[in-house]
């Protein structure tokens, strides 16, 4: 295979990137695989229940909407879960800057799947916020008074006994997590189909905060430099 050559590089650098580029090949063919096994997974369970969320209308007006009525004709649904509850006077950083990036992508991805932003704080609250953040085509859903957070995990209080004593949870204590949740509707059932469980995963050593990588273009743009991530942390305003 022929190989681009940049200006000046050495052939220590030239046999080095060959190296690399073949890992790339590998991991593009990986995620692929990865890709193509989750659209291979067999029905998941029907949904606990039809859970009543609260979002603006067509009408510009707050309504209750049920989660089998979110999917706008489209055959599936992708509701990522915001870490903005109320015991918090601001939103988590690392979901506002991956929903800053994401506010793009909700301009496109509802021409195929319905997709909407979940807290568990009051409407009023998140369309203030998407207002001030300038976030013009993220939709949002209240689930103030649901259980759907803590069912589908977008909540540690979901989380097993068994499980909270292996990850070392204090008891009594719990909190939002970043978790995102498809569901897929045929005729009058609806169905999980996937979650995003890496976040729940055991992780590797200096890998903290890459459940929702192939998400996020700012650790991307940031793993392609020689310093890579450093000790960076997105922050809500860098003043």
């Amino acid at each position: 295979m022929e190989h681009l050559s940049f200006p000046n590089e050495s052939a220590e650098y030239r046999r080095a990137r060959n190296e690399l580029l073949d890992a790339e090949m590998d991991l593009r063919r990986q995620t692929e695989t990865v890709a193509a096994m989750r659209r291979a997974l067999p029905p998941g369970g029907t949904i606990k229940e039809d859970y009543v969320f609260e979002r603006i209308g067509d009408h510009q007006r707050p309504e209750q909407v049920r989660l089998s009525e979110l999917f706008a004709g489209k055959p599936s649904l992708i509701l990522y879960s915001y870490m903005f509850g109320p015991e918090r006077d601001e939103p988590c950083t690392g979901c506002t800057h991956l929903l800053d990036g994401l506010d793009g992508a909700a301009r496109h991805v509802p021409q195929a799947a319905a997709f909407y932003v979940v807290a568990r704080s009051p409407l009023a609250r998140l369309v203030a916020w998407a207002r001030e953040r300038r976030w013009p085509h993220l939709r949002f859903l209240s689930a103030e008074g649901s259980s759907y957070t803590r069912d589908y995990f977008g909540n540690t209080a979901g989380v097993t006994p068994a499980m909270r004593q292996e990850r070392g949870y204090e008891d009594g204590k719990d909190w939002d997590e970043p978790m995102i949740n498809v569901f897929r509707k045929d005729g009058g059932e609806v169905r999980h189909f996937w979650g995003g469980e890496l976040l729940y995963a055991p992780e590797e050593p200096d890998q903290h905060h890459r459940s929702l990588d192939a998400l996020d273009p700012v650790w991307g743009l940031l793993d392609l430099l020689p310093e890579g991530r450093g000790d960076f942390f997105p922050k809500l305003s860098y003043r």
